[in-house]
């Protein structure tokens, strides 16, 4: 399980869109653009190939993960709203694609969740600021959706290792069952997601992570 601090919303503006389209650039080119065949290691005893394969072939490494994460406070930066909480839980795939930065692993991420929800003060004004009554249980609204953030990037260090820091970066769109954070925002957000954390491996194949960011959509 994941704990997700997040940024409160912001009211139906391109506030970060320029940024998140930036980085869609770089993920596209990235994935787009040829990988070179890495030379061959010559050392006193190289090893051979493995029966049955070829000298070039190798494993690629990858990761599905089923995350959950929650919000347990907000801050206005680039933002408005005020009182919200975010909860989601999705899978993602992660697959080591970029090679190496700064003592890293550099693995493409990419997310669906089939599980949001948008917890929101009841009465709105146009910038998603509370205007009604107060912060009572009564004065909020749960508003439900569902998102998928193709575009994403992690770095892992000492990785294989029992523990493994790293950091990740991801966007896409949220779609809520009604417009979310404003009266006269949308249904559907654009979201950019970090988060830094330790996975802790406990055999070849299974793991459990555990780390802290920031959401925001508007």
């Amino acid at each position: 399980m994941t704990n997700q601090g997040r940024a409160s919303a912001n009211p139906p503006r391109a506030g970060l869109r320029p940024a998140l389209l930036a980085i869609v650039g770089l993920l596209a080119a990235g994935l787009l653009a040829p990988r070179s065949v890495p030379a061959q290691t010559i050392g006193p005893n190289p090893a051979p190939p493995a029966a049955g394969s070829s000298p070039s072939s190798h494993h690629v490494q990858s990761e599905l993960v089923f995350d959950g994460q929650g919000s347990f406070g907000n801050y206005k930066i680039f933002a408005q709203g005020e009182h919200s909480k975010l909860f989601s839980a999705g899978v993602e795939y992660d697959r080591h694609t970029w090679g190496r930065f700064a003592g890293s692993n550099v693995y493409y991420v990419g997310e669906f969740l089939p599980f949001v929800m948008l917890d929101e003060p009841l009465y709105l004004n146009y910038y998603g600021v509370p205007n009604g009554p107060g912060k009572k249980k009564q004065d909020m609204q749960l508003v439900p959706g569902i998102g998928i953030m193709p575009l994403g990037i992690r770095f892992i260090w000492r990785d294989g290792a029992r523990l493994e820091p790293y950091f990740m970066i991801k966007g896409g769109i949220l779609v809520f069952s009604q417009k979310a954070e404003s009266p006269n925002g949308s249904y559907e957000q654009v979201t950019l997601r970090s988060e830094i954390g330790t996975e802790i491996r406990f055999t070849r194949k299974t793991g459990l992570r555990l780390g802290m960011g920031d959401s925001h959509f508007s």
